[in-house]
């Protein structure tokens, strides 16, 4: 079984390792020692507080896309049909293509919140 150390659990979660810490203390989060006596959260435990707290807020007018990243716009190159969006989402870079049109109705710029929505029937899935 795979297991985490504390601030790997945190760096998965997005959150702090006192925030992981203080889950595993009001036991929402399952932890053991190792045999050096820190703890480490087992996968299966992680993987099961992340799907429990995951949020699963549809946007009202519906949508069938389930990949979604809020994050921050923090670079656009504009050019002249098309426009290179840059999204600072947690720890995630996302770069997306869009209208030049599209870019300037949205009125993207560093600085402005956006949800990268993201649709693909072709991911592919690494370990490290």
């Amino acid at each position: 079984m795979h297991t985490y150390r504390m601030g790997d659990a945190a760096a998965l979660l997005g959150v702090s390792a006192d925030t992981v810490r203080r889950l595993v203390d009001a036991g929402k989060l399952t932890a053991e020692r190792d045999e050096a006596g820190r703890r480490i959260i087992p996968g299966a435990a992680l993987a099961a507080y992340a799907r429990d707290v995951r949020s699963t807020e549809r946007t009202a007018t519906g949508s069938s896309a389930r990949n979604r990243f809020a994050g921050i716009v923090t670079d656009v190159h504009m050019g002249d049909v098309s426009a290179q969006v840059e999204i600072q989402a947690g720890p995630f870079r996302v770069v997306s293509m869009v209208s030049r049109e599209s870019a300037e109705e949205l009125e993207l710029a560093p600085g402005v919140p956006a949800v990268a929505v993201i649709k693909s029937t072709n991911v592919v899935v690494e370990r490290p």
